[in-house]
């Protein structure tokens, strides 16, 4: 259920709170006084489409929030599997719209408007006042008559689901099955090529950067040589002032001071370190210089072994494990191609084998959508004519299809007769504004007996219609009401009158602006927004009391 709705700084309104509660919310306000900003800020909370014009003048931002009260466990374990978890059974989700970007929020956690279609559609169901437009589009019949079928359709179609996505995988891997013979054998011999090309160099694990250090090496090594004795002569060589000799002649100069200052000890210390760390140095450098040689043979060997690793590498892949698994896919080809005459009647018979399972699945999709167009049929006739439609006549009629799909082999239409005499014809063709507006609240309020999402909003539901159709449209709402939390914007006293609470929307002049209010009415109030709406500017005493009337018969009715 829609707890709360908080506005803050979007188009006229500055701020507003609306505590919605159980049964039918009703929304009434003249025209122009923004009740359209009502319904538009919970589409914006909910993830619709928003440009930086909606910011009012208060701010550099808009704000919306909406507060949920989850307390069904099957919408909690579904929220669960989308990573959201009420707190406290409350879910809220807030919008701040900036210009150029806006930031969606649920419990505070900023998440993707894709998941919050995802959320809401467990949670709310907005019916606009064109939306009922979507009727005249046949796929929508099939979606409403599915959804009307429940558990028993759902489960086939699961069923379904699986098993043409297995037909469909079959069928896209018979479609490689599209060479002849002579191909067939180019292609084997060829695969052949490449996995023994790659299986006799015997590649080991990071042997490419071994060999490549190797031959970096090789290819250097007079360079290298040249280097070494270089060092050596600076630090140990035959020139008169070499590193070790002078090191010597500093050692013995401060050791002739020694007797003279014991602080010198330290340091004499530290010299002859680094005296015998020389040493070792050119130790090591000399045996290193001595094993340095080029081997011209090893050379050749090394440099043809790094071309042929690069040479595979250009073919296969950048790394040697991207060659190997070069080599494994040639294989399972190769595999492929070997087989290819069993394998293809193999495929053949999976793709017969699954076509037949999906149609049966199809077959069985088709027996419940029949028997449930009837069942639905029946109960929209007789909805519809608690909504004043006359002798009306309606049928939900399912077709074949020349295919199987994912979604069966049926597309379902509803066909309508409105007037006396008129043969069935399809919805698109019959039916006016004001009727198709009737017809979706008849369809609601019968999906409504098996919908589980708790709260709807219908925006102007009335449009098109007056007197004794209005009384019947409004009763209908009242029945909804008694099953689900239903929020309406209306402009027809006799669906206002059946609010279970009432808001009034208004536009004022303050300071110089148009500022937009939302204020929930008592019992007086009612009564004088009902006047207002019955008798226009002029609220008579006659009017009042028609309204009072009215409001009484509404709370009559609504206690049978």
């Amino acid at each position: 259920m829609l707890l709360n709705l908080h506005v803050k700084n979007l188009a006229l309104v500055e701020e507003a709170e609306i505590e919605f509660g159980k049964g039918l919310n009703i929304l009434t306000g003249e025209t122009g006084a923004g009740k359209s900003i009502i319904l538009g800020s919970i589409n914006l909370a909910l993830g619709a489409k928003a440009g930086s014009e909606v910011i009012g003048r208060y701010g550099d931002y808009a704000f919306v929030e909406l507060a949920f009260l989850i307390e069904d466990n099957d919408k909690i374990s579904k929220l669960g599997e989308l990573d959201i978890f009420p707190e406290d059974g409350i879910l809220n989700i807030s919008r701040r719209i900036m210009e150029g970007r806006s930031i969606i929020k649920v419990n505070g956690e900023t998440v993707t408007a894709a998941l919050v279609k995802q959320i809401t559609a467990l949670l709310i169901d907005i019916h606009g006042q064109h939306d009922h437009q979507s009727l005249l589009y046949k796929q929508n019949h099939l979606i409403i008559l599915d959804k009307y079928a429940g558990d028993e359709l759902d489960l086939c179609k699961e069923e379904l689901k699986i098993v043409y996505g297995q037909y469909i995988s079959a069928k896209k891997e018979l479609e490689q099955f599209t060479i002849d013979e002579d191909e067939r054998k180019r292609n084997i011999s060829f695969l052949e090529f490449e996995i023994e090309e790659i299986e006799n160099a015997a590649l080991a694990h990071g042997e490419d950067e071994l060999v490549e250090s190797k031959y970096r090496r090789i290819v250097n090594a007079r360079k290298i040589a040249g280097q070494l004795f270089e060092a050596q002569t600076m630090l140990s060589g035959e020139q008169s002032a070499s590193a070790a000799e002078l090191i010597g002649r500093a050692y013995s100069a401060l050791n002739s001071v020694l007797q003279y200052d014991e602080n010198l000890t330290t340091l004499l210390s530290q010299l002859g370190d680094i005296d015998s760390l020389l040493s070792d140095f050119n130790r090591d450098l000399t045996d290193y210089a001595e094993k340095l040689n080029f081997d011209g043979e090893d050379f050749a060997q090394t440099e043809k072994r790094l071309d042929l690793i690069n040479n595979l590498k250009a073919k296969y892949g950048r790394t040697i494990e991207e060659i190997e698994a070069y080599c494994t896919e040639a294989h399972r080809k190769l595999d492929f191609y070997n087989d290819y005459e069993d394998r293809l009647a193999q495929t053949q018979k999976l793709v017969e084998d699954k076509y037949n399972e999906a149609k049966a699945v199809c077959e069985r999709i088709t027996v419940i959508r029949t028997e449930t167009a009837r069942k639905l049929a029946k109960d929209i006739k007789h909805s519809l004519e608690d909504l004043n439609f006359e002798q009306i006549k309606f049928d939900v009629e399912i077709r074949s299809l020349k295919d199987i799909s994912a979604n069966g082999a049926d597309e379902a239409e509803f066909m309508i007769s409105v007037n006396p005499g008129e043969d069935l014809r399809p919805l698109a063709k019959v039916a006016s504004g004001g009727e198709l507006s009737r017809i979706m609240l008849g369809i609601k309020s019968v999906l409504a007996r098996k919908d589980d999402t708790e709260t709807l909003i219908f925006d102007e539901i009335d449009t098109g219609i007056s007197g004794r159709t209005a009384q019947k449209v409004s009763e209908k709402m009242a029945v909804i009401a008694k099953s689900h939390q239903v929020i309406c914007i209306t402009h027809l006293p006799q669906i206002a009158s059946m609010a279970d609470i009432h808001f009034l929307i208004q536009k004022n002049i303050v300071d110089g602006f148009t500022i937009t209010s939302i204020s929930k009415l008592d019992d007086e109030q009612i009564i004088t927004e009902l006047s207002r709406m019955l008798g226009g500017s002029q609220i008579t005493e006659l009017v009042r009391s028609n309204a009072i009337q009215m409001k009484e018969f509404a709370n009559n009715l609504k206690q049978h």
